[in-house]
């Protein structure tokens, strides 16, 4: 976390002082991270690396987290810098992170997925449980379907992350990434604020991220708490016990195969999937709210572990719901079997029990800003 003199200081420290302290180091961060970055890019396919993953390189990582940062401490202070620069910056910045997420996203959804299927299929067998039981044989055990939905998940994934990975080396080598790191170089100089910076950070800053702190909890109030409440065991999916279960049915395929006749179906499917986006839209914008809120305790020096905590439980959110939507666009390529199309149902399911594990898990962390101090501080 950024030291940031508003703790002992802020009566006698400017807002322009503590943004500029804050975002010269983001933006060095930035400018030391982007060659590093660009060359795991155009190594091959797959080179840039999971953000969460603890064996990613190092380049990409920092280059995605100095941009986040920037952009949410830009967004959150935007009354302290020019108001044509912030928002211009803005843009580029949510570009390049658009940009460079979309592989290391693939490499971790291939993951997720792959490893459902393969526990979900498990014959059993293996090391004991974390509560001392034996691993039972999974849902899809000798389920014939299960090794053809594998290939069909590994084969379009490994598809839309090759494109994606032509898309980046190609945008890469613009001249668009050029004037973005003009931009950091300008940052890591003097940031260019208006009149207001000069007033004491307290007065300043502490306004603009109380707005930050409002806006999440209005989000969380809105969010169906009700639902969330409920814990949902999504392991006694992979694991239904020590003794086999009777061979797995081979249920009609899910929804719009492509086949004559299906346009009610592809019509139903349609509203599935926008039902369920409607669903997940108040939480990943919560996701978005808590980094913007992570981002202004840093900046003002202010602990924030218990944002950090359910900033990871958001990203899992996002994750198994993005994966839910992958397996739901897999089951629908036209003429597979019944029998994949089953498998996939049960893929998709699964990761809907993480949407909701994810959801549960965030209900039980989420604490109340008065308990916390961070309300007083926010509206002080």
């Amino acid at each position: 976390m950024t030291d940031a003199p508003m703790t002992t200081s802020a009566a006698t420290v400017t807002a322009g002082e503590v943004l500029s302290r804050y975002l010269n180091e983001q933006a060095g961060l930035f400018l030391r991270a982007l060659p590093q970055a660009v060359g795991e890019a155009g190594a091959r396919p797959g080179a840039l690396p999971s953000l969460n993953s603890p064996t990613g390189s190092a380049g990409t990582g920092d280059l995605l987290r100095s941009v986040r940062r920037i952009g949410g401490a830009l967004h959150t202070f935007g009354a302290v810098f020019e108001p044509g620069w912030a928002h211009e910056s803005r843009t580029e910045l949510r570009w390049l992170l658009n940009l460079l997420a979309q592989e290391p996203a693939y490499l971790r959804r291939s993951a997720r997925l792959l490893a459902a299927l393969d526990t979900l299929s498990s014959t059993g067998g293996g090391p004991l449980g974390a509560a001392g039981e034996s691993r039972g044989p999974g849902m899809l055990a000798g389920h014939p379907g299960a090794p053809k939905a594998r290939a069909l998940l590994d084969r379009q994934l490994t598809l839309a992350r090759t494109r994606v990975h032509s898309s980046v080396l190609q945008e890469l080598r613009s001249s668009r990434l050029h004037a973005l790191a003009d931009r950091m170089t300008l940052l890591v100089g003097e940031a260019p604020v208006v009149a207001a910076a000069g007033s004491a950070a307290g007065e300043v800053l502490l306004p603009q991220a109380a707005v930050a702190f409002a806006a999440l909890g209005q989000a969380v109030q809105a969010l169906p708490w009700q639902r969330a409440a409920t814990a949902y065991q999504g392991d006694a999916l992979h694991r239904l016990g020590a003794v086999a279960p009777a061979p797995a049915p081979v249920a009609a395929p899910l929804p719009a195969q492509g086949r004559s006749g299906a346009t009610g179906a592809t019509g139903a499917a349609g509203d599935a999937d926008g039902a369920l986006a409607a669903d997940d839209a108040p939480w990943h914008r919560t996701r978005i709210l808590v980094k913007r809120a992570r981002y202004a305790l840093e900046v003002c020096g202010r602990p924030g572990g218990e944002l950090d905590a359910l900033d990871q439980v958001l990203d899992r959110h996002q994750e198994a719901a993005d994966a839910a939507v992958t397996v739901a666009t897999a089951a629908r390529t036209p003429r597979i079997t019944p029998a994949t199309a089953y498998v996939l149902g049960v893929v998709h399911a699964d990761q809907r029990l993480e949407v909701e594990a994810a959801r549960y898990a965030f209900g039980r962390q989420w604490p109340t800003l008065p308990q916390h101090g961070w309300h007083e501080w926010a509206s002080a």
